[in-house]
């Protein structure tokens, strides 16, 4: 078998499978760590600087071990990418014939039990949505696998996708008649039988957590876990060992309950009073929720909610009484799973009536049709650190944003891995003093005042037009990206400039927009949270990253003020303990969008003159990449002009 050394070695199986292979001492020193990980029970958490080569780095030596190992990553596009792309050319490269299996979670299969009962669930709406259900039920006779990812003209949040895929409630297991081509089941059993399982952290957490309240299996029991895009956990974390309770889950059961009760002989109306009842309890709780505030934002469930306490507590009785009334018929185990179902969401809403303020944050997420509420635990490192020390002999985190300044106690902490994890950073091979221009404009009004937002227009736009396109501009808030977003069209449009199309996030697809601000090359593109991170566009159709203000978490998010007065109530500093690292390893996040590889060039602007201005920059300075600062916007203009290849030297190195 040959060393890591060679693996990793300029003559070796990587360079003769990858033309542009170069060897980097920082890859292989990762992938060192990673080995030993492997090879010594314990836990590695390790930072990997952008163009580490951190992904080859932990297959080779997952691949190389022996072992059963599961991949976890925090997006699906990772995820993919992993599965089709790189542990099949790993695996020809180094000659290794290992089975790998791919699993998500099941809200991206389809249900072919669901997709049977859909005509009579969902009432067409024009021949657009009736050709899309054909296609889909097209679909359903050829796929093998029945990963919606397939169906590229069924995007997440398309309301086709609720009805064609099955929940833990909704899904009957192995009394399903359907039960032999189920796509859910059957690539658990490619799971349980692969040496190596790809999976994504949501589907990793929700099985932790199934398996602390003693429902069966997701994953396969594995040797050892490795975690990319590790940053993300602690919030996801908090999620899955918190407490849930989704609306939508009546929905589907009382949806689903005119098909139970004809196949087991009963009429419609023998269930008229109990299901009249939920849906009247659901409808109350409903219009309190959504009149507690805008749709899609957290809103603190305390004491001054009486209202929607009361009608939270009627639907708890209304589903009970339901479940009674399922269990009376006496039915066979359709109606058994129904009541069960019934039972299970009044436990979940009866279980946050229940908490107490120590217990955690307590939200109400209201929505057009539905409302979700949520115990959001303040700490997860005790519940999570002894379910992590029974599930596998090595678990390894890793991520390009994992420090502050170089230190890891706020994720080791939140996480409850400081008693027994080993470290390691590896610093990016970039020549970011060469490569990037970190400008912070000298004149910027303070982000609390009412100039602010105009300025923040002002100056994007000057820097987007000295740049001419190739822009990512990134926000801290929908308001602030709504507002620049019609200032900026406006703005162009009175001025004939149309050389750079404006791409707005929430007016496509994610994906839709990043495959056309690559193939224009000049385009601007405006986004918040879900652009920060995960988004790899190297060369030049990404030359100038706007970030608008420093990503703090807002005072204003329940969720926020909830930490922060716990960290208070302790004798501790909320800011200097959570809201400064936070936004360390999220404004990391953003400024890594530019550079992706060796040959990109290009400007960060900051426009928050706190970065400057207040001492705590100087600790989130040094916290990004040793960039090159200025506030000279000629020296601005010059490396934007490079950034273009306008410099024959610069394209010849």
């Amino acid at each position: 078998m040959q060393s890591l050394d060679e693996i990793f070695g300029p003559e070796g199986p990587l360079g003769r499978a990858l033309p542009a292979f170069k060897a980097r001492p920082g890859q292989l020193r990762f992938a060192a760590a990673v080995a030993q990980a492997l090879r010594e029970p314990g836990w590695l958490v390790a930072e990997a600087g952008t163009g580490t080569g951190k992904t080859f780095a932990y297959l080779v030596p997952a691949l190389l071990s022996g072992q059963r190992v599961i991949i976890s990553t925090g997006t699906r596009t990772l995820q993919d990418q992993l599965f089709h792309r790189d542990l099949p050319l790993l695996g020809r490269a180094l000659g290794r014939a290992t089975t790998v299996a791919l699993l998500k979670g099941r809200a991206n299969y389809l249900c072919r039990e669901r997709l049977q009962r859909m005509p009579r669930e969902l009432p067409f709406e024009g021949q657009e949505r009736e050709g899309l259900a054909a296609r889909v039920a097209d679909w359903a006779e050829v796929t093998v696998e029945g990963d919606l990812a397939e169906l590229p003209e069924l995007p997440d949040g398309h309301p086709l996708r609720e009805r064609i895929t099955s929940t833990r409630d909704s899904c009957s297991g192995t009394r399903c008649t359907e039960y032999g081509r189920c796509h859910v089941f059957a690539a658990r059993r490619r799971a349980a039988e692969a040496e190596v399982v790809v999976v994504n952290h949501h589907l990793l957490l929700a099985d932790l957590a199934l398996k602390e309240e003693g429902w069966g299996n997701i994953l396969p029991s594995a040797d050892a876990v490795i975690l990319d895009e590790a940053h993300q956990l602690p919030e996801l974390a908090a999620q899955f060992f918190g407490l849930q309770f989704g609306s939508r889950g009546i929905d589907e059961l009382l949806a689903d309950l005119p098909a139970v009760l004809l196949q087991n002989g009963f009429d419609l109306d023998v269930l008229a009073l109990a299901e009249r009842a939920t849906r009247q309890a659901l409808q109350q709780a409903l219009r309190i929720a959504a009149a507690a505030g805008p749709a899609g934002q957290r809103i603190a469930w305390n004491d001054g909610m009486e209202a929607f306490d009361r009608a939270a507590r009627s639907l708890v009785t209304a589903l009970c009484d339901l479940a009674d009334a399922l269990t009376a018929l006496g039915g066979g185990e359709a109606l058994a799973q129904a009541a069960q179902r019934a039972t299970h969401l009044a436990g979940e809403l009866d279980g946050l009536l229940e908490t107490l303020p120590e217990d955690g944050a307590r939200l109400i997420i209201p929505g057009a049709r539905a409302f979700a509420c949520q115990l959001l635990p303040f700490e997860v490192g005790s519940k999570l650190q002894p379910i992590l020390a029974t599930r596998a002999r090595s678990w390894i985190f890793t991520s390009a944003t994992l420090a502050v300044a170089g230190d890891f106690s706020h994720f080791v902490a939140r996480l409850g891995l400081a008693d027994r994890c080993e470290t390691l950073t590896v610093d990016s091979p970039f020549d970011f003093r060469r490569q990037a221009l970190l400008y912070t404009p000298a004149d910027m009004p303070d982000p609390g005042s009412a100039a602010f937002a105009a300025a923040t227009v002002e100056a994007a736009a000057g820097l987007t037009e000295l740049a001419q396109g190739g822009v990512f501009l990134l926000f801290t808030s929908h308001r602030a990206l709504q507002h620049a977003a019609r200032a900026l069209r406006e703005r162009w449009q009175q001025r004939g400039i149309d050389s750079y199309p404006v791409l707005v996030q929430g007016e496509s697809p994610r994906e839709q927009l990043l495959r056309e601000f690559r193939e224009h090359g000049n385009a601007v593109l405006l986004g918040t949270a879900s652009f920060w991170e995960g988004v790899d566009v190297p060369g030049s159709a990404l030359r100038l990253v706007v970030i608008d203000r420093l990503p703090f978490a807002s005072p204003e998010d329940p969720l926020t003020r909830a930490r922060m007065a716990r960290a208070r109530d302790r004798g501790g500093d909320p800011f200097r303990e959570f809201q400064l690292p936070e936004a360390a390893i999220l404004l990391r996040q953003g400024v890594g969008r530019l550079i992706r590889s060796e040959q990109d060039l290009g400007v960060v602007a900051i426009l928050d003159p706190r970065l400057t201005g207040k001492g705590y920059g100087r600790q989130l300075l040094a916290s990004l990449p040793p960039l090159r600062q200025t506030r000279d916007l000629a020296e601005v203009r010059a490396m934007l002009e490079r950034s273009r290849g306008a410099d024959p030297a610069l394209r010849r190195a």
